[in-house]
């Protein structure tokens, strides 16, 4: 070869190899990454697909294993500054009998309550019996509780009103003749009184338990009782109770935030179920209510929410977006809805859905420590040791977010927080927000739980029945209120209550109003509610 052309190809250094195998890696790289990430995703639909062929189903409850808690544990005590790690610090020994860790504990035997009924049986040996007492002494007693049940009890109460006229009476002209005033039913000449209404309607939307199944519980106790009957009344009373939940509903407009959730429910039809959904409006430690709407939309939430001004927390679902576009509703996200996509995210990429888990694991774990705290307390906490971890966990999410493969999980989880920050954000703001929506959930599982036992609602008729006493009962619960004994009272007292003050019948303020005179006086003159109490028979 000449050296002219040696000239024109010369070979390539050694460095400019080094650069262009450092290029060519570098251009791997990212391909190498993305591959892996399919991979994880592709071995995680093989797993999903074998699952659904045996008919297994994975856990439901969002928790770690128990390693991994120890981790997480561990990473939250970190970014809380509860404590500095320490490498020279020892293992924790095990424990020297580890069998005795699992030793299940004896049953204690707990009294049972006092004001349960008693009947006392005195059992005697047959030598006893058979010579007579005279001929022993006794010198202890052995007793023992057991619990037995009696059938239900249904009475019929036959009212009697006799008529009278005085002795002295003129022999001519007219004659008064007295006689007392018929005693008050909720539904006026009904077959029903209060305790048995209201146990209807306890069994209905309380135990789940549908009319048809009421239909032969009351069937085995003697009494033949039509489904359609049952549903007739429960019509009547709806309309007889919706002035005490409008009063309810108008309250919890008036409250500084709601929370909001919804849930499907299938609509009876002539030839295909249709569907409909079921609303949860709670105004915390007030009212939880219910409302039935055809669709899922801005128009269903607008009846709800008429006028409404405040913070609301919700989910993301774009049903609420046209009510903070005009800045009077304030958006409030939820971290449980946040963890929850991380947590689907674990099996196709545990590092990363761990170390998000762990960041909202920590403002969980504050928050716990504020239970029952006044809301200035909260916020101040809150600025010092939640709004650090926020910041963290967001700057994670932009970081990694462009490492993701789009479309994945783990992306999906990411990016519902990215989008939802500024509701995340928000409960920083006032102490009385919320973490998260799990309240609204909550409730919400009343009609989840019964859905499953009636399948389908009637008609969209049945649905608003439906709603207004699982409004009252959902009430009852968030107060700690007896629902039976509620709805006895309710029913007695609403009949002649001013219609001004309905408010004071709902659960929120019912203690209170059992204390006024007035209410107490009107309750122990209810025949009805007399012989269900046993002090008049």
């Amino acid at each position: 070869m000449s050296p002219a052309d040696a000239n024109e190809s010369p070979i390539p250094s050694l460095e400019a190899r080094l650069a262009q195998l450092e290029q060519m890696a570098a251009q791997i790289e990212p391909l190498t990454h993305e591959r892996d990430e399919y991979k994880k995703l592709y071995l995680l639909l093989l797993e999903e697909n074998e699952r659904l062929k045996r008919g297994l189903l994975g856990q439901k409850a969002e928790r770690l294993g128990a390693n991994d808690q120890q981790l997480s544990l561990k990473l939250i005590e970190l970014l809380l500054g509860a404590q500095q790690p320490d490498a020279a610090a020892p293992a924790a020994p095990p424990p020297e009998h580890p069998v005795a860790a699992h030793t299940r504990k004896q049953a204690v035997r707990q009294p049972l309550p006092e004001h349960l009924p008693r009947v006392v049986i005195e059992i005697l040996p047959p030598e006893v019996e058979a010579e007579g007492r005279d001929q022993f002494e006794c010198i202890g007693v052995e007793t023992r509780e057991v619990l037995e049940r009696r059938p239900a009890s249904l009475v019929v109460v036959e009212t009697r009103k006799p008529k009278f006229v005085r002795k002295d009476r003129p022999r001519e002209g007219s004659t008064l003749v007295l006689k007392a005033a018929t005693p008050e039913l909720p539904i006026e000449r009904g077959l029903a009184g209060p305790g048995l209404l209201a146990d209807t309607i306890v069994k209905r939307w309380q135990d789940h338990l549908p009319l048809h199944r009421q239909e032969s519980i009351f069937a085995r106790e003697g009494l033949e009782l039509a489904r359609s009957t049952l549903c007739g009344w429960h019509e009547l009373l709806a309309e007889l109770v919706r002035p005490v939940v409008d009063a309810m509903w108008v309250d919890a407009l008036l409250q500084p935030y709601l929370c909001i959730d919804a849930t499907g429910v299938m609509v009876q039809a002539l030839e295909k179920c249709r569907h409909g959904h079921f609303f949860v409006v709670v105004a915390p430690e007030l009212h939880a209510l219910f409302g039935f709407s055809a669709e899922h939309s801005g128009a269903a939430v607008d009846r709800l929410l008429p006028g409404y001004a405040g913070y609301l927390v919700a989910d993301a679902s774009s049903v609420y977006d046209h009510l903070y576009r005009t800045g009077k509703v304030l958006e409030v996200g939820c971290w449980a809805h946040a963890r929850r996509y991380h947590f689907k995210a674990l099996p196709s990429d545990p590092d990363r859905a761990k170390q998000a888990i762990t960041y909202i694991g920590a403002l969980f774990q504050i928050e716990r420590t504020l239970a029952g705290a006044p809301a200035r307390e909260k916020r101040a906490v809150r600025q010092e040791k939640s709004k650090p971890v926020v910041d963290q966990y967001f700057g994670w999410c932009q970081t990694e977010s462009e490492r993701v493969l789009d479309g994945s999980p783990i992306s999906k989880a990411i990016n519902y927080s990215v989008n939802q920050e500024d509701g995340l954000r928000r409960f920083l703001e006032d102490g009385r927000l919320p973490l998260h929506n799990n309240i609204s959930e909550l409730q919400l599982r009343r009609e989840a739980v019964g859905r499953k036992n009636w399948l389908f609602v009637g008609s969209e008729d049945g649905a608003t029945v439906n709603a207004t006493f699982v409004s009252l009962l959902a009430s009852c619960s968030l107060h700690r209120i007896e629902p039976w004994a509620y709805l006895r009272d309710l029913l007695c007292l609403l009949p002649s209550w001013p219609r001004k003050r309905v408010l004071e019948l709902a659960p929120a303020y019912f203690k209170h109003t059992l204390e006024q005179r007035e209410a107490q006086e009107q309750l122990s003159a209810n025949v009805y509610r007399q012989v269900v109490l046993g002090t008049r028979s």
